[in-house]
């Protein structure tokens, strides 16, 4: 079932979205050459209680971490490790935390210290396509015009869309309907309404768009190798122009930290 946010669901969700996107760009920040994806999830851990909110992934179907940190060939769900960042590397961090009895969820590519042009071109594709896709989330519209937008630009550039994960509506619990893919299945979709939240989130390969998840149950990594990134907001519909909820406000009134 889809479930139409209410003003007042809105009003409790949008402090718990630019509290995800605050914390994204505060990991963000703590990223460089030599520091551990364990230490970022620690550092994750410390900001997300110091607003006196919750990660909404410790613990989720038992996930063992605050965030999901995914290092080039990872696609997404990568663990925290004690294995340090290198200069060039590049590292997927998708944050969602629950504040108000809501949830914000968002995510961001990003280098450690620089990386090739490759990767560069890579990451702002993806970026690209995520806001093209965006674009999208107005009434009237359905979720198939999301999924198609995303994939013909991903496709023009000569990457390719992962398939087997996909965005999906979100509010008070993580993963709601409708599922959100990021191409075209062919098949007949959600019509988007006013009031729908969904995460709207391209994972694209620079290579083929097969997958594999490692033995540790979580970790998703490309199958031939070759680096994948992930870009992610969280997305009012409306009946004008979409709103991104994963966006800081200008006050940030809402987010001192205790």
């Amino acid at each position: 079932m889809i479930v139409i946010k209410s003003d007042q669901d809105l009003a409790l969700m949008r402090p718990a979205c630019e509290l995800a996107q605050t914390v994204l760009e505060e990991v963000c920040d703590f990223v460089k050459p030599g520091v551990t994806t364990r230490e970022l999830d620690e550092f994750a851990a410390r900001r997300i209680s110091s607003y006196g909110a919750k990660s909404a992934f410790l613990g989720y179907r038992k996930y063992p971490c605050h965030l999901c940190l995914s290092v080039n060939e990872q696609v997404v769900h990568g663990l925290a490790t004690d294995v340090r960042l290198k200069f060039g590397d590049i590292i997927s961090l998708d944050v969602g935390v629950v504040y108000n009895g809501f949830i914000g969820d968002t995510a961001r590519t990003v280098a450690v210290g620089g990386c090739s042009v490759e990767a560069q071109r890579l990451m702002d594709v993806t970026e690209q396509s995520l806001y093209l896709g965006i674009a999208q989330a107005v009434t009237g519209n359905r979720v198939a015009d999301i999924s198609r937008a995303i994939q013909k630009h991903v496709e023009v550039n000569g990457y390719s869309v992962v398939r087997e994960f996909v965005g999906h509506g979100v509010g008070r619990s993580m993963h709601e309907e409708p599922q959100v893919p990021n191409f075209d299945d062919g098949k007949k979709s959600a019509k988007l309404a006013s009031g729908m939240t969904i995460a709207i989130e391209p994972m694209v390969n620079a290579g083929e768009p097969e997958v594999k998840i490692l033995k540790d149950g979580w970790t998703v990594v490309t199958r031939d190798g070759q680096l994948s990134a992930h870009f992610e907001h969280t997305v009012l519909v409306t009946d004008s122009e979409p709103k991104i909820l994963t966006c800081r406000s200008k006050t940030q009134s809402i987010l001192r930290p205790r």
